[in-house]
C-alpha cells in the first residue's frame, strides 16, 4: 500500500512525478465559504520555485497553480470554497529526463532508488519520480489552502543553519528573511552562507541545513493527549518532507541536557490567561497547544545528488560507480522553508477542525 494522503479531517493527497506532465494535490475537508483563487496560493509557490538564484537548482519551473475543482463564484463575485474536494494542478515544463540515463542502470547512493526497487520491483528513475523534492510543490499549494482555515495563526519559517554555520539570534531580524536567497534572518550569516553554498556548488557537492518554523496565534487546546498529539503530528508531517532526517519540538534534544528546573515553563497570572516566562516545550504540553508559539526545527540532509563518483551497485547487484548528472540543489534545505511552513499550516488546520469537532 502506498500512502499518499495526510490528515484526518483536513486531508490532502498529492499525485504526480518529477518528470511527468504535471503534479498536484487534492484537498478534502476544507470548510465552505472561504475566499480563494490562484493568486491566493501563488505567492507560496513562488517562494519555493526553483531557479531563482545560483544557490538552488537551475530547473526552470514557473510552478503556476491551477484550481480545477472545489470553488465557485458566489453572488458577490468572489470565488469561494464549496466544501467539496479542491483539486490543484501544477504543470511540469522543464524536464530533462536524459540526465538520468545512467540512473536507470544503477542506484544513486543516498537516494531512494534502491529502496523503491526493493519495495515495488519497478521504479521511475527520471528524477526519482515520487521521491523527488519536486513533489513538495504540491504540498505548498495545499498549505496555501490550509492557511485560509487558520487566519488567526501567523507562520514564519527561516533557515537557522547551513553547513554547520548557525545564525546569531542576537542579530535576528525578520525583515531580512526576504532580502536574501537563503530565507536568513541574520544578514551577516547570509553573507557567510554565500561562500559556503557556492563552494559546495562549484565542487559539485552539497551541504545540509536546519529550518526553524514558528506559529504564533495558536490558541490553547488544539491537539489530543495520546494518539493525536499535536507535536507527534507535526513531527510526522516534517519527517515526511524529502531529505528531512530530524525534527525537534521546542528545545528538542537540548532538553535532555537540562534539569527539571531549567526545562520548566513557569506560569504567572495574566490578562485573559496565563503568561509564560519560558517556552522550552515549544508551545505544546501533553500533546496539546498551550497558547505559546509553536516552535519546530527541521534538519535537512545534504542533497544526495553530487558530482563525486560514489560506489554503488546496479540492478543485477554488480559493483559500479555513479555520479549524478543534472540540475540539483547544493543545499535543498533552502527551498525547504516554504515546505515546512506549508506542513505546519496543514497540521494546524487539521487540528483546529478536530478540536472544533470534539469541543465545539
Amino acid at each position: 500500500m502506498s500512502v499518499n494522503t495526510f490528515g484526518r479531517l483536513f486531508r490532502f493527497t498529492t499525485w504526480g512525478e518529477s518528470h511527468g506532465p504535471a503534479i498536484g494535490a487534492v484537498v478534502d475537508g476544507c470548510p465552505p465559504g472561504l475566499a480563494i483563487d490562484e493568486s491566493t496560493l501563488q505567492p507560496f509557490l513562488d517562494a519555493r520555485r526553483p531557479g531563482q538564484s545560483k544557490f538552488t537548482t537551475q530547473r526552470q519551473e514557473p510552478d503556476q497553480v491551477r484550481i480545477l475543482s472545489g470553488v465557485f463564484e458566489g453572488q458577490d463575485g468572489v470565488r469561494r470554497t464549496t466544501g467539496t474536494p479542491i483539486s490543484l494542478m501544477i504543470e511540469n515544463v522543464d524536464q530533462r529526463s536524459k540526465d538520468y540515463s545512467d540512473v536507470a542502470k544503477a542506484y544513486r547512493p543516498g537516494h531512494a532508488d534502491y529502496a523503491y526497487d526493493a519495495k515495488y520491483g519497478f521504479r521511475d528513475y527520471r528524477g526519482g519520480g515520487r521521491s523527488s523534492a519536486r513533489e513538495t510543490a504540491s504540498r505548498v499549494a495545499a498549505g496555501g489552502v490550509a492557511r485560509l482555515v487558520i487566519p488567526e495563526v501567523q507562520i514564519l519559517a527561516y533557515v537557522s543553519e547551513i553547513g554547520g554555520d548557525a545564525i546569531n539570534m542576537a542579530q535576528f531580524d525578520a525583515a531580512e528573511i526576504g532580502n536574501n536567497p537563503f530565507f536568513c534572518p541574520d544578514a551577516e550569516a547570509a553573507k557567510r552562507w554565500e561562500k559556503i553554498v557556492d563552494d559546495a556548488r562549484l565542487a559539485g557537492s552539497s551541504v545540509g541545513a536546519v529550518v526553524e518554523c514558528i506559529a504564533t496565534g495558536v490558541p490553547a487546546g488544539w491537539g489530543a493527549p495520546l494518539y493525536g498529539k499535536l507535536d507527534a503530528d507535526l513531527a510526522a508531517a516534517m519527517m515526511g518532507i524529502n531529505a528531512v532526517k530530524g525534527v525537534e519540538i521546542g528545545d528538542g534534544f537540548a532538553a535532555a541536557r537540562l534539569t527539571g528546573e531549567q526545562n520548566a515553563d513557569p506560569m504567572h497570572p495574566g490578562v485573559g490567561g496565563p503568561e509564560f516566562s519560558a517556552n522550552h516545550a515549544g508551545g505544546i504540553a501533553g500533546g496539546i497547544s498551550t497558547g505559546q508559539p509553536v516552535v519546530v526545527r527541521v534538519a535537512f540532509k545534504p542533497t544526495s545528488s553530487i558530482l563525486t563518483p560514489q560506489p554503488t551497485i546496479n540492478r543485477e547487484g554488480e559493483a559500479t560507480e555513479l555520479l549524478t548528472k543534472g540540475r540539483h540543489d547544493p543545499c535543498v534545505g533552502i527551498r525547504g522553508v516554504p515546505v515546512v511552513e506549508a506542513m505546519m499550516a496543514l497540521v494546524l488546520a487539521d487540528h483546529k477542525l478536530l478540536h472544533r469537532g470534539q469541543c465545539g
